[in-house]
């Protein structure tokens, strides 16, 4: 699919996807949006980065072009995400391909008074953007109506389970009983809580997934350093954040560490800034708004904080410590070379590393080189592990059996 005249939107859409330089659709776009219109439920795996908030929104927006409210009322189209950052910015992205229509979408997440949202609930609303918890409290106290939900979508399902806002949305979803369709988007569609959600909230969903495209990937320079210890991965943290990278967000493991890093850089004189889970509401906008604005140029954040944050103008994402698991390097990595622009990826590998960088490769299919930095060079070599052997099921056991047997009788005549 070459462009989005093909997947025939409103022109009133197609003037706000060429106002935002949208040139072509992106997979998960090209997969979701002609299902999205024809009305279908769609359980969607889309790393951040492919275009995932276009692929939902779009449906909505020509649905409510097609099927123009009669009166004023409650909003027709829920989206729900796990954090208020992610909110905000889907709401923006929604606001700017609805610019040439008159569609009302606004956003119910904490930080804003009681008040304030009485206001806008009061008036006609579109498309509400918000977050689970502080909408279940205007539920409850019969301040949102989801009768007239017509659209369900949930976006970063699986983050929202690590949240613990699974009952919320199960809650959610028999408030919205009413709906036509409902959408699933998580970046994995592995294990029982995403299977929970697809049976209770999808009806015959159609599955799409997206990995990013290699030729979104090749934008993104990857390599890695080898480090002996962690006095050799900080000196080569400072020598990438002095010599190399303008702006730059580090991904860590976890608070502790998170906290280590802070002070070592702190020390060397480094401002930054930094996201870690169960975070005050307050401090994460501020870290964000520094970060974003370019106050600050470096951003520490751990996995469970830093999903779904779209901050332009990253050049390096830096793993200071891998993931635990290969796809959570492709999310990572997504954070740098948005709208159109390139960008670099390092990751800082001690020897129990090893293997994981590895198994990355493999997930990616392709290979991340190793590079030096001159006078910082590993002095051990580096580490060789040996794969397992994969285990045989009954069946291949008694078919190589079979074929010994073959072979042995062929040699005795």
């Amino acid at each position: 699919m070459r462009t989005f005249a093909e997947l025939e939107l409103d022109p009133q859409l197609l003037q706000a996807l060429d106002d935002m330089s949208f040139e072509r659709p992106t997979a998960i776009q090209a997969g979701v949006i002609p299902h999205g219109m024809d009305g279908r439920d769609i359980l969607a795996s889309a790393p951040t980065g492919t275009g995932k908030t276009a692929a939902f929104v779009l449906p909505l927006l020509q649905h409510l072009i097609d099927f123009p409210r009669q009166k004023p009322g409650p909003a027709r189209a829920l989206i729900l995400t796990p954090t208020r950052e992610l909110a905000i910015q889907v709401a923006d992205q929604a606001r700017a391909l609805a610019k040439y229509t008159d569609l009302k979408i606004i956003t119910i997440t904490g930080g804003i008074s009681y008040q304030e949202h009485a206001e806008i609930l009061g008036k006609t609303q579109d498309i509400v953007v918000a977050t689970p918890g502080r909408l279940m409290e205007y539920i409850e106290a019969e301040r949102f109506d989801c009768r007239a939900i017509e659209s369900l979508v949930l976006d970063e399902a699986d983050r929202m389970l690590d949240m613990g806002f699974g009952p919320a949305v199960d809650k959610l979803s028999t408030e919205c009983r009413w709906r036509k369709q409902s959408m699933l988007f998580s970046a994995t569609l592995e294990g029982k809580g995403i299977e929970g959600f697809k049976n209770t909230l999808l009806t015959d969903p159609v599955e799409v997934e997206a990995e990013p495209p290699r030729r979104e990937r090749k934008k993104i320079t990857q390599w890695y350093y080898r480090c002996d210890d962690m006095a050799h991965k900080n000196a080569l943290l400072k020598s990438i954040l002095t010599e190399q990278a303008e702006r730059a967000i580090i991904f860590v493991k976890t608070r502790e560490r998170l906290a280590a890093l802070r002070e070592f850089l702190t020390k060397e004189k480094v401002n930054c800034a930094w996201l870690q889970g169960e975070m005050a509401q307050a401090k994460r906008t501020y870290a964000i708004e520094r970060f974003t604005t370019g106050e600050i140029n470096v951003l520490l954040a751990t996995d469970v904080a830093a999903r779904g944050i779209d901050v332009p103008d990253i050049d390096h994402v830096i793993n200071f410590d891998l993931p635990r698991k290969a796809d959570v390097y492709l999310h990572r990595i997504g954070r740098t070379a948005r709208a159109g622009k390139k960008g670099n990826a390092i990751s800082l590998v001690e020897a129990h590393d090893q293997p994981m960088m590895d198994r990355i490769c493999r997930y990616m299919k392709e290979d991340v080189k190793e590079r030096y930095v001159d006078g910082m060079k590993p002095k051990h070599k580096k580490p060789e592990f040996k794969k397992k052997k994969k285990k045989l099921s009954n069946k291949e056991v008694k078919g190589k059996a079979k074929k010994a047997a073959k072979k042995a009788t062929k040699k005795s005549a």
